[in-house]
């Protein structure tokens, strides 16, 4: 494995049962990356956090994570891991000084007093130190969490969905904070289902039902999606929209804004099947595809795994 990548692993499996909720995925990531991991609900994103910090046991597969077998080192590399769940997950009747605080006798800090005076400051939460947790607001639980997350100085941040649920501005301060960190030399791995988020990361993939489907730059997913789309705007787009889905070709038709997107990968059958609703009605302008169109088109075309 190559020493030059924070998260250097192939082949991880998991599976539940009868069912295969990882298949035999493969990732590197360099060191002070921001890696976008997208993907449905339900697709393996979160499972595959936590084998690559410990929390589960793969079933199969080999590799490094911070230069540490991720199979056979696990409880190395928790210590050298932030990980910010889902869900926020801190004793509600503490005062986040506290709560940072806990969080530092975890890891057997023996400087604790200045590694969360470190964090209080890092984040901005100096004044609100002796706020409880439990009247926070989203923003600011967030920002909790991830202070909790770096306090021991971690080498790789896994963050699962860290900005569901808060605020246009706390997304945006949240995301010059991760670039700070990268900048810095932080490697962040970020699973997200929003596309303005997913643009800001250095490298993606998309992985639907346990499978991976695409990586890459933002550039390179949306060249390797191959898809054709026209923007139409103008009138009845809904009835336009009903017409011409399940026509040869057109592969998709999604609202965006006041438009509709229509996309397919097979250019020319696109085209014939919509040439007949090219009307004065309505404007057809063939645009480039974009990365949610091209994700949209990934999760349509993948097999759902639950059964």
């Amino acid at each position: 494995m190559n020493s030059a990548f924070a998260i250097d692993v192939r082949g991880v499996t998991k599976k539940f049962g009868a069912r295969t909720v990882v298949n035999d995925i493969a990732m590197q990531v360099r060191p002070g990356e921001i890696y976008g991991f997208l993907g449905p609900n339900g697709s393996g994103k979160t499972t595959f956090l936590r084998m690559l910090c410990g929390l589960l046991t793969p079933d199969g597969g080999e590799g490094n994570c911070l230069g540490l077998d991720f199979r056979r080192e696990s409880s190395e590399i928790k210590k050298r891991v932030g990980y910010m769940t889902q869900r926020f997950s801190f004793y509600e009747d503490l005062t986040i000084e506290e709560n940072l605080d806990f969080i530092a006798r975890l890891y057997s800090m023996t400087a604790r007093k200045a590694a969360v005076q470190k964090s209080l400051e890092r984040l901005g939460m100096v004044e609100r130190r002796k706020q409880l947790a439990g009247t926070l607001s989203g923003g600011w639980k967030q920002r909790l969490a991830l202070a909790a997350c770096l306090i021991h100085e971690p080498q790789l941040l896994l963050l699962d969905e860290p900005t569901a649920g808060v605020d246009p501005k706390a997304r945006r301060d949240f995301w010059e904070e991760i670039h700070k960190l990268a900048a810095g030399g932080l490697t962040v791995l970020i699973t997200t289902h929003y596309m303005d988020e997913a643009s800001r990361c250095h490298r993606l993939a998309y992985i639907a039902y346990g499978n991976l489907l695409a990586s890459g730059t933002v550039d390179e997913v949306v060249q390797a999606g191959a898809l054709t789309t026209w923007e139409v705007s103008g009138e009845n787009l809904s009835v336009v929209a009903d017409k011409i889905r399940g026509l040869a070709g057109v592969e998709q038709v999604v609202a965006f804004g006041t438009t509709l997107h229509v996309s397919g990968r097979d250019a020319e059958k696109l085209r014939v099947s919509v040439a007949p609703f090219m009307t004065n009605a309505q404007r057809w302008t063939k645009i480039e595809s974009g990365l949610e169109d091209v994700f949209i088109s990934l999760m349509e075309t993948a097999k759902d795994n639950f059964s």
